[in-house]
């Protein structure tokens, strides 16, 4: 382990018991009124499908609910939209670049310090429930072996309760390994006893500061295997949909987002449930919740479904955070973005706790205790290597690119990609890049990136530069090009 590793846990753990090396009042410092932390983080859940966000055709009582009483970021956006990638950025704080998870089924570092062990050492119960993808595999195995094992003690990066899986969407039938690595079945669909897992652990921990995070693979695909009763509630034929989705899609588009409500509909049934449970429990004015996602789901808009792209509907996610006793109980809209790394830093600062050098993520904690907007001009979005279900073949490239409260503006490896006004364009119909009458913005924008990245030290290579520097191999037909990638039509 890195010296200064050590060192940074070390003096994590002292802050916690012994208070701060420079002040007897430190936050740090263990006290009772520390805040409780429940975080809850759903899978491929966009921010276009919410109650509070306009929808009036998804159901989401329980997290309109929740928003009335919340923060409510119109602009969380997931720097890298894919699974994996997001949850190393949100359990570091960094970028994916420094962590190197920027692609699935790669495994976090040890070395990493994160979120489960920062809430420990301040004297924190930590617990974990749910999808998990940062074990990964080991070389030479199938790159999905990993998901059906368990993860070792010694990388469950500082979480002490513990009920998890690598990860799985079979939801009807879904396991999880213990403590002990003993193996168990969740009872029916997985986010209802998920959810009951969660509120035993807080009602046995209510009387010491306490740290969740509850991880559910919904609404994720397969998008037809939401219980019955929640199903239900949607007819496809009746669902409107975005104006980005072309027409020969949107019968298919309309039976999806049918079955992506329902799980969604679960999930708002179950995160109620567990929200009465704070309020029983008589933790609620106490405990700081955030619900969010990974990233979105394109759903058919652009003809496409899941995620990777730079598109709206895969890089914005809900962001709800609400803390009654510091932040009120009444709902604020912030419209300035924050990117995933910034997650760390700003629950570190609402909960007290001194944030470790390795963090890379902005904390915006003092402004959202000041009541005032987020000081934040753009957030960074990227794609170092496509995979999967956009790898090279199916039209995947490398970009990097930027969403400001306003703007979209992406380039890839030959220059400009995109550039949209999502003020005047909210379905990003209309791409202005290389537009003559857009060009003062674009270069603008164009500015804002490279300082971004420049302060990343990102020299924006190709996918395989990053491949061989972090030792990867590419899985099975991932690295295939078509003979016309770097000549075919670059605007859709």
């Amino acid at each position: 382990m890195p010296i200064l590793l050590i060192f940074q846990l070390l003096l994590l753990f002292w802050e916690a018991f012994f208070g701060s090396l420079s002040s007897k009042d430190s936050p740090n410092s263990f006290q009772s009124e520390s805040p409780n932390l429940v975080f809850i983080l759903a899978d491929q859940w966009r921010a276009q499908e919410m109650g509070y966000a306009g929808n009036s055709q998804i159901l989401t009582p329980n997290l309109d609910s929740l928003a009335s009483q919340s923060l409510i970021f119109e602009n969380s956006i997931a720097t890298l939209p894919v699974c994996a990638p997001w949850r190393a950025s949100f359990l570091t704080g960094q970028y994916p670049l420094t962590h190197g998870i920027f692609y699935n089924d790669k495994p976090l570092p040890n070395e990493a310090l994160t979120l489960g062990e920062i809430y420990q050492a301040a004297g924190y119960k930590t617990g974990y429930i749910g999808k998990w993808h940062l074990n990964g595999h080991q070389k030479g195995e199938d790159p999905f072996s990993g998901r059906d094992k368990p993860v070792p003690a010694d990388r469950r990066q500082g979480f002490e309760y513990w009920k998890v899986r690598e990860v799985t969407h079979n939801y009807n039938n879904s396991f999880y390994f213990d403590e002990k690595n003993e193996k168990h079945f969740w009872q029916g669909y997985d986010v209802f006893p998920q959810t009951d897992s969660a509120i035993s652990f807080i009602s046995k921990n209510k009387s010491k500061p306490f740290a969740l995070v509850l991880s559910y693979g919904p609404p994720h695909d397969p998008y037809f295997s939401a219980p019955e009763q929640f199903k239900k509630l949607y007819g496809a034929s009746k669902l409107q949909l975005r104006p980005n989705v072309p027409e020969e899609f949107q019968d298919s588009a309309r039976k999806v987002l049918a079955g992506y409500y329902a799980h969604a509909a679960a999930i708002d049934h179950a995160v109620g449930k567990l929200l009465r449970s704070l309020d029983s429990l008589g933790v609620s004015d106490n405990t700081l919740v955030v619900f969010t996602s990974e990233h979105g789901d394109m759903l058919m808009s652009k003809g496409v479904l899941k995620k990777q792209r730079p598109w709206d509907e895969s890089i914005k996610v809900p962001l709800l955070i609400r803390y009654p006793e510091k932040l009120g109980e009444s709902s604020r809209r912030l419209r300035n973005p924050i990117g995933t790394p910034d997650l760390l830093p700003t629950i570190l600062g609402l909960s007290g706790i001194n944030i470790p050098v390795s963090v890379e993520g902005e904390d915006f904690s003092k402004e959202l205790l000041a009541g005032e907007e987020l000081s934040s001009e753009a957030a960074l979005i990227m794609l170092p290597v496509p995979f999967h279900e956009w790898q090279f073949s199916n039209g995947g490239r490398e970009y990097r690119g930027i969403r400001t409260a306003r703007y979209t503006y992406v380039k890839d490896l030959q220059g400009p990609w995109l550039l949209y006004d999502n003020q005047t364009d909210p379905f990003q119909l209309r791409n202005l890049v290389n537009n003559p009458q857009y060009m003062g913005l674009q270069k603008e924008l164009e500015a804002v990136l490279q300082a971004k990245l420049d302060e990343r030290k990102d020299g924006f290579l190709p996918a395989d530069d990053y491949m061989t520097q972090w030792h990867y191999l590419y899985d099975r037909t991932d690295s295939i090009r078509p003979v016309d990638y770097l000549s075919r039509n670059r605007f859709p």
